[in-house]
């Protein structure tokens, strides 16, 4: 029998979870729409629940059958299904399709990729909300118009690298998602049109300080405890810098220390790297 390996994404997003639920009430990791609020850990929900007004309002006013691609833990589709709208759900990770069916018990949740996804059509809207970057850009809107009923809509909110992108071997560059040259040169040769489309980087960026405050916040426990180990058990701090040394190679200690000590990860950077896209899509005549 081989080694089981530690499923760490699993154990992460159990950990996000668990934190965004007690500090907002619901397990929602979306970014935030931060248009006319402070821009603090207790605005979160807030945020978070302006986005998903945004994003409704690409919706059709009446009940639609809806794919949710990507549905995270089944907080949108909870929304959707209390809308009245009928929900299927596509999402690959076992942990996430046990949370999908707690938090939307109404929704039908496939447990695969989208790639792998054999449900049967047709679907008012193909939504992708923040999911579309991890499908493969030459299969996510085409398998779509397979799915689509007649006047169907793709409406698609994520995270594209612009053109200036600079991925850095040493450090994460914040943000990510397919190129956005490469989305609009897929987007073109497919029969679709763009019913809307806005930017909504601006709005959506401070989210990422969000998250960076919380491990600033780790970071300065971790930093305290190095002083007083380094101050008052010299010889114990000697011992473990060298097993973290052991552990841990160059690149992953200066990625860890960005994490829990930089504000490198800022609005700013997200802008300058991305560009935040929400629109509504549906076949050409």
């Amino acid at each position: 029998m081989g080694r089981k390996h530690l499923d760490t994404r699993a154990i992460g997003l159990d950990i996000g979870l668990a934190f965004v639920k007690w500090l907002t009430g619901a397990e929602n990791l979306h970014y935030g729409y931060w248009q006319g609020l402070e821009v603090t850990a207790a605005n979160l929900r807030a945020a978070q629940e302006a986005y998903t007004d945004r994003l409704f309002a690409l919706l059709p006013d009446r009940p639609a059958r809806i794919l949710d691609i990507g549905g995270g833990a089944g907080e949108t589709a909870r929304k959707l299904l209390a809308l009245g709208h009928e929900v299927e759900i596509v999402v690959p990770s076992p942990f996430l399709a046990e949370r999908c069916r707690a938090n939307a018990p109404g929704a039908r949740v496939h447990e695969c990729t989208f790639q792998a996804f054999t449900g049967q059509g047709p679907f008012d809207i193909c939504l992708f909300s923040e999911s579309f970057q991890y499908i493969p850009l030459d299969l996510g809107l085409s398998k779509c118009l397979g799915l689509l009923a007649g006047g169907g809509r793709i409406v698609l909110a994520d995270c594209f690298r612009r053109k200036g992108f600079k991925r850095d071997a040493i450090r994460a560059t914040v943000g990510g998602g397919h190129p956005v040259t490469r989305f609009r040169a897929t987007l073109a040769a497919l029969p679709l049109e763009v019913l809307s489309e806005e930017d909504i980087t601006g709005q959506t960026a401070p989210s990422v300080e969000i998250e960076q405050g919380l491990y600033n916040v780790l970071g300065y426990g971790l930093t305290r405890v190095d002083g007083e180990l380094q101050a008052r058990r010299p010889w114990l701090h000697r011992g473990l810098s060298r097993a973290l040394r052991l552990v841990l190679s160059a690149r992953k200690r200066a990625r860890l220390h960005q994490r829990l000590n930089e504000q490198s990860r800022n609005r700013a950077t997200f802008a300058a790297n991305n560009v935040y896209l929400m629109m509504a899509l549906r076949r050409r005549a």
